[in-house]
């Protein structure tokens, strides 16, 4: 859908280029006098004001090239990058989590109220809000974080859970250590950062050095590794470049399992 999108777009600037070439090439044509359609030849006109007409033209048509190469350039990398592909585990149930009548609370106040809420196999949530509006907190509820609340929180026995934070800020060592820490298969693991874009250079660094992109990138490529029952992901497109996040949009449309 992204790639129909992109070349609708590449087709609709090559026309208007085309459009500006005619109208830089009439340009140039009255400069020298030449009587084209639309363009009466003035030569108090020819000139100072010719001549920034042209550059003006110009300008414009490099400009749109530009952007075209650009976007093509983004399409070819996006019909080339290898699919992302989950690895999940089967649950013994058919739900795997049931919230119901939940208020939470930090300290005395009250942050969320009555939330209900059922995870099943092969659904895919979307959990939405205000900054303040206490979706981190259902998160760390999930996640069995410590945190007040009254209510019925049934998480179902033996739940492997995926998370990725949406700080990550904590990543460090490198490609491979990171892997051996966290039991992961490290061909994998590489091949899924190099699907998401990273360049094997990076794999020679140790993941602290990396930008805030990177390490997004990091921990999504080990969730992805992972053969989990529910995937969590917080913020999953912060930080993320264009390309990254069609895919990861486009990845996450695709799938049926909780995130």
């Amino acid at each position: 859908m992204r790639n129909e999108k992109l070349r609708g777009e590449i087709k609709r600037l090559d026309k208007a280029a085309k459009r500006t070439s005619v109208w830089s090439e009439r340009v140039e044509k009255s400069k020298k006098g030449q009587r084209v359609a639309g363009l009466r030849p003035d030569r108090g006109f020819i000139g100072h004001k010719s001549a920034k007409m042209m550059k003006r033209a110009k300008v414009i048509e490099n400009r749109q090239i530009k952007t075209i190469e650009e976007k093509t350039g983004l399409l070819e990398n996006i019909d080339e990058s290898g699919e992302l592909k989950l690895y999940p585990a089967e649950y013994h149930t058919d739900r795997l989590l049931e919230l119901r009548s939940i208020h939470l609370y930090y300290g005395s106040e009250e942050i969320v109220k009555g939330v209900d809420l059922e995870i099943c196999r092969r659904d895919r949530v979307c959990l939405s809000g205000r900054n303040g509006s206490g979706t981190s907190s259902i998160l760390k509820l999930l996640l069995g974080e410590e945190i007040t609340f009254t209510g019925l929180c049934n998480i179902g026995a033996g739940l492997k859970i995926s998370y990725v934070p949406q700080d990550a800020s904590g990543v460090k060592g490198s490609p491979e250590s990171f892997a051996e820490d966290h039991e992961l298969p490290e061909s994998l693991f590489k091949t899924i950062l190099r699907k998401m874009g990273m360049e094997r250079t990076q794999f020679d660094k140790d993941t602290s050095e990396f930008s805030a992109g990177q390490k997004k990138k990091v921990l999504l490529a080990k969730s992805l590794c992972e053969k989990a029952h529910l995937y969590i992901w917080d913020e999953p497109l912060n930080y993320i470049d264009v390309l990254s996040r069609i895919q990861i949009e486009n990845f996450q449309a695709s799938q049926r399992y909780s995130f």
